[in-house]
């Protein structure tokens, strides 16, 4: 007997950095299976304007402020998504940021930020998600971490620093959540067309050619199937790249 995938209608969903590139994608690949959405970012008009093109469209849609560095709005913002939905079934950790320079002349407070952001945010979500999805029987947290967690370049530690963290730590929350039916899956993807490469023009780094990046709505389709792997099952890992990805393997 072959196992179908699960109805994810219904399901309350929490995006961080919904307010553009994958996360704006995610969050409409989630309203587009029935899911109601959290669009959580630290710019509230892109926020806004996320969950507002999901409700114009049919679906169902809340804009929440939130900084993922800052425990306190971490906090503020799963309680209104609580308040809000009821529960809360599936947290998406893609909030990011990067700076692009050297060890030799990254400052502190970069670095900082960097972890601060990859790395302690997913941290602070799913600490903070983790009890009331015990409570409710189960969930599931997803992890995005990128292929700079499998390979390295130069003038990104910081951001390979974060992103191989992020690997293990979602490894590490996969077994503890594992007696609470909760599940944890981490999404290494490839490049992808996005503001990410924003910077890079503007610090006269080259571009990737368009045909070695994907469209970030590959991506969320793979993260929305996750969600809907059978109870049994759980998708502890995937990488999923533009078919030239130039960093893998």
């Amino acid at each position: 007997m072959v196992s179908r995938l699960r109805s994810i209608e219904g399901s309350a969903v929490f995006v961080t950095g919904a307010g553009s590139g994958l996360g704006e994608a995610v969050a409409c690949a989630f309203a587009a299976e029935g899911a109601v959405v959290a669009c959580a970012d630290i710019r509230r008009e892109a926020a806004a304007r996320v969950s507002e093109e999901i409700e114009s469209g049919g679906g169902h849609a809340i804009a929440v402020h939130c900084d993922v560095a800052s425990e306190d709005s971490v906090r503020e913002a799963l309680s209104l998504v609580r308040d809000h939905f009821g529960r809360l079934d599936v947290a998406v950790n893609n909030a990011a940021i990067d700076h692009t320079v050297s060890v030799e002349d990254m400052t502190v407070g970069q670095w900082d930020q960097v972890i601060s952001v990859n790395l302690k945010g997913p941290f602070l979500v799913s600490k903070l998600c983790f009890g009331p999805m015990k409570q409710q029987g189960g969930g599931h947290i997803i992890n995005i971490a990128s292929t700079a967690a499998t390979r390295a370049w130069a003038n990104a530690a910081a951001y390979h620093a974060s992103k191989w963290g992020l690997v293990g730590f979602g490894r590490g929350l996969s077994v503890e959540g594992r007696p609470h039916h909760i599940r944890v899956t981490t999404i290494i993807p490839g490049g992808m067309r996005t503001h990410f490469f924003d910077r890079f023009e503007e610090q006269g780094i080259p571009l990737p050619l368009e045909d070695d990046l994907q469209d970030p709505a590959n991506v969320a389709q793979v993260i929305v199937w996750a969600a809907q792997m059978p109870a049994e099952s759980a998708l502890q890992e995937a990488i999923v790249t533009p078919l030239t990805e130039t960093s893998w393997p």
